[in-house]
């Protein structure tokens, strides 16, 4: 979930602490890895219907969807929980996310151990992920679903995708502690790698990701946050 100097790469210089028990969290970043109310609950109203999902990909033989931001994988267990729900035969879903800091797998397992509701995906993403991630991690993991998820600095991954995102979870930490991850530079890219009406969501409303948004191409709408938070983000590509 950061995007930082290439050369400081490592789990070494990303400490992990688990608070609460199951809640991983970032010193580093001073920051959570999902919302402390109900990281399932915050992705089904942030970046499932932010990006108008399931109702979206109904119809498509195929539908890729980005992510900056793998950390836990919380955001690809509940949305392939959801596909699986409302999938048709000969449907495909690609699922390809950046992250600098892959986590290993039995951190992903403690973390996504808290909601029972994606305990089947939990245990197939633990089952499949490498026991050392690096390059881009493809993982065929069912006839119907591919997650890739791209290790490395985000800016050098998005760019190497290839084009035709549908849509895109914006999810890196906090603006104000990860800047980088909403650069204008960035935010760009993604919006050029982004169908004509695809979409975005994220949790952030800071005033320079919103004109970042804008300035990259994408025509923004705000929307009331979860838990309490009082705006998010969501929009297609104009």
């Amino acid at each position: 979930m950061t995007d930082t100097d290439p050369d400081q790469i490592g789990r070494a210089n990303q400490p992990l602490e688990w608070r609460d028990g199951d809640m991983p969290y970032s010193p580093a970043f001073g920051d959570h890895f999902y919302c402390q109310t109900d990281g399932r609950l915050e992705c089904d109203h942030v970046f499932l219907a932010g990006n108008g999902l399931p109702q979206r990909w109904r119809g498509s033989n195929s539908f890729l969807i980005g992510e900056l931001g793998f950390g836990t994988g919380l955001n690809f267990a509940e949305t392939w929980r959801q596909w699986k729900l409302q999938r048709s035969h000969g449907q495909h879903l690609h699922f390809m996310s950046f992250e600098l800091y892959p986590m290993r797998s039995d951190e992903i397992d403690r973390a996504l151990s808290h909601w029972p509701e994606i305990d089947a995906e939990r245990r197939a993403l633990g089952d499949a992920w490498p026991e050392t991630p690096q390059g881009t991690v493809s993982l065929a993991l069912d006839a119907q679903t591919t997650l890739s998820v791209v290790c490395g600095r985000a800016f050098e991954g998005v760019a190497a995708a290839r084009q035709g995102f549908d849509a895109w979870y914006l999810d890196g930490f906090a603006p104000s502690r990860n800047a980088d991850m909403w650069s204008a530079e960035l935010l760009h890219l993604v919006c050029e790698k982004t169908i004509p009406g695809g979409s975005f969501a994220t949790y952030a409303a800071a005033g320079f990701v919103r004109r970042n948004l804008i300035a990259a191409g994408f025509a923004v709408e705000r929307r009331g946050g979860f838990a309490g938070k009082r705006e998010m983000l969501c929009g297609i590509k104009s």
